[in-house]
């Protein structure tokens, strides 16, 4: 079927030279983020208190999260009470999380703790087919002292631990996620983008409102859940 909206067709000079065009921003573009990096290894850290979570186990404290790892990044996974189903851009954005061990090489490990009671969260966990290991900070102001209070929104955040002092170095919420996601890079490269009407895209591209093309927790459930 052809598309009612496609880009111009131009001959294959032409078509290079725009690419060389967008190279030059996009080169900018990752000088920019390895700039930001050096940045982010360069930020002070702030100490946390001792705090004691729920894992599958049983309670934990926060350095034992670490797992003899000296960094830890953690993404706070929203949680609605009595909910059969939760938020789907959570649970969408952690099921790309599949293997981990190359974190190993790094010192370094990256788990989900959400302010859902543990024996609810595992429960969602194996519902939905998520690979990631699952804490809960339910009975704990964790979540709170780290921007994801109860009821409210997801958040990433980084720590680093020296013996059993855990610090804070990195935080972010929203749409500063995307960094740590295949998800919308991939789409980004496509012709049409996400499709969503916020985005800045030729007159007669298709758009929709955002989230609509997003798979809900179902669907996630669906694809990666225990009867697959």
């Amino acid at each position: 079927m052809t598309a009612k909206a496609l880009p111009p067709v131009v001959d294959a000079r032409t078509w290079q030279h725009h690419l060389d065009e967008l190279r030059t921003r996009e080169k900018a573009a990752t000088r920019e983020l390895d700039a930001i990096a050096a940045q982010r290894r360069r930020m002070p850290m702030v100490e946390m208190p001792e705090y004691t979570l729920e894992g599958e186990e049983g309670p934990v404290s926060l350095a034992d999260i670490f797992d003899g790892k000296s960094q830890l990044i953690v993404y706070n996974h929203m949680w609605f009470p009595g909910e059969k189903w939760q938020c789907p851009g959570c649970t969408g954005f952690t099921s790309q999380f599949t293997r981990l061990e190359f974190l190993d090489a790094y010192d370094a490990r990256f788990v989900i703790v959400t302010q859902g009671p543990i024996d609810e969260a595992l429960a969602y966990k194996h519902q939905v087919g998520n690979k990631m290991t699952w804490y809960s900070t339910a009975n704990s102001p964790f979540g709170t002292d780290v921007g994801a209070p109860p009821n409210a929104g997801f958040a990433v955040n980084v720590f680093l631990r020296d013996g059993d002092t855990v610090y804070r170095t990195w935080h972010t919420d929203g749409r500063g996620t995307e960094q740590l996601s295949h998800t919308f890079p991939l789409i980004d490269l496509l012709p049409y983008g996400r499709q969503e009407e916020w985005q800045d895209s030729p007159e007669g591209w298709p758009q929709s409102p955002t989230y609509t093309r997003w798979q809900g927790s179902e669907e996630v459930a669906a694809h990666y859940g225990p009867h697959t």
